[in-house]
């Protein structure tokens, strides 16, 4: 099966079960029968639900909800969170355009079309859109993504630039350790001969 970005064909209801996500208590394991039982989300076209959320690294591969689901619960970060789904889910949009969510309608179906090969008018570049664009509406772009705490990841630039303010703070020290053997004799001119070259050789600054 190709690698398309995650999409479902029932994406016009995911705006409910996302609200009905942040209402619910988070479970143990999110399974079809949480989905259907205790959401309300009985459809089959509902169930497509699950692995969609476990593209976008809301729940585990084992169904147990991650730590951005429970962000995404947080009234205070469910935007973000939800933005963070996104750029994990769809980093195949954004290895192309850095902006992929402020895309119109028309170009971010021409990006498809250019990256899965389909044509415009296929069922799947369709659901693909739509589902970007359902997930889109419960997303806040405006303050970048979750760190590493809450999605297990640390950006590249983030690490790099961590690395390089703690070399310049510290700085670079060596230090060594010299084991001497020194000579059985009586002759205080031997070890003053040493110590002497020593210090002009190996102790200066």
């Amino acid at each position: 099966m190709p690698d398309y970005p995650p999409f479902v064909h029932a994406y016009g209801g995911l705006s409910k079960i996302l609200e009905k996500v942040k209402s619910a208590k988070t479970p143990d394991r999110f399974t079809y029968d949480f989905l259907g039982t205790t959401l309300g989300f009985k459809s089959s076209g509902a169930r497509a639900f699950i692995p969609l959320a476990k593209r976008l690294g809301l729940l585990n591969s084992d169904g147990t909800p991650s730590a951005l689901y429970k962000a995404f619960r947080n009234p205070a970060q469910s935007g973000i969170a939800m933005a963070t789904a996104i750029k994990k889910g769809f980093a195949q949009f954004y290895e192309r355009n850095e902006n992929a969510h402020k895309l119109s309608k028309k170009d971010l179906e021409g990006l498809i079309v250019e990256m899965t090969g389909l044509n415009k008018s296929s069922p799947t570049v369709r659901a693909i859109a739509g589902t970007f664009e359902a997930l889109k509406a419960a997303a806040d772009f405006s303050e970048g993504v979750l760190h590493e705490r809450v999605t297990g990841e640390k950006p590249e630039h983030e690490e790099s630039a961590g690395d390089e303010s703690e070399f310049r703070r510290v700085g670079l020290n060596l230090a060594y350790t010299i084991n001497l053997v020194l000579p059985k004799t009586d002759d205080v001119a031997v070890f003053n001969a040493i110590f002497k070259s020593l210090k002009e050789n190996l102790l200066k600054k």
